[in-house]
């Protein structure tokens, strides 16, 4: 996975945090009776027509596609709380609203797979990008402010998983420019420090550890 081949980035390529997206529960209510299903994530099942069933949103897009299955929409996708959601966005310029961490991944899924399951389809769609869009608007301002304040961390809460992986390799960057503009010593100096590799409690190579490292914490 990208995310594990370059430690320095930590990036996912959204097809991967689609990926990982995808054992996120949602609710079925099937129409056919079927034993049940063991994987590898656990039991699940039996399935019996009309009754709904909570399954992993990969299952539930393969029984879509066969035609076994209905998908029910999440309560947060509801116009009302999408509605809701938006307005609160749209208030508080400084706090995130709590959503699904996987909220961008999950509505994309259903949108391609569930369509004529989701009712106001066109309208859900469009809050979901304006809540995208006012989101993504205030994680650029928060690492304005954390320019400013010259910080070593950054600490924002209910970032998804898509904000966070688009933010954690600037915020890594950001803090090597600051380091390397305001404290040049802190910087690390591979030449300098080979030698002293061994050295695991030396200040330098800590430091640098912190720096090279990007820091985004949420609950």
């Amino acid at each position: 996975m990208a995310g594990q081949s370059d430690p320095h980035l930590s990036i996912f390529s959204a097809e991967e945090v689609e990926f990982m997206a995808e054992d996120e529960l949602v609710e079925i209510v099937p129409n056919m009776r079927m034993d049940k299903l063991t994987q590898i994530c656990g039991d699940f099942g039996p399935f019996f027509p009309q009754m709904p069933a909570q399954v992993p949103l990969w299952l539930a897009i393969a029984l879509k596609k066969r035609g076994k299955c209905t998908i029910r929409l999440p309560d947060w996708m509801s116009v009302e709380n999408l509605s809701q959601t938006l307005e609160a966005e749209r208030d508080s310029q400084e706090s995130f609203q709590v959503l699904p961490f996987h909220y961008v991944e999950i509505s994309r899924l259903l949108f391609d797979h569930a369509r004529g399951d989701i009712p106001d389809v066109y309208t859900v769609r469009s809050l979901i990008e304006d809540i995208r869009d006012v989101r993504f608007h205030k994680v650029e301002t928060s690492l304005e402010s954390f320019e400013d304040a010259r910080s070593s961390a950054v600490k924002v809460k209910n970032l998804s998983a898509m904000e966070v992986n688009l933010v954690r390799p600037f915020v890594g960057r950001a803090l090597q420019a600051f380091y390397k503009h305001g404290s040049p010593e802190l910087v690390p100096n591979p030449e300098r420090m080979l030698p002293r590799r061994p050295q695991a409690t030396d200040n330098v190579q800590r430091v640098s550890a912190y720096v090279i490292h990007s820091f985004v914490f949420f609950p």
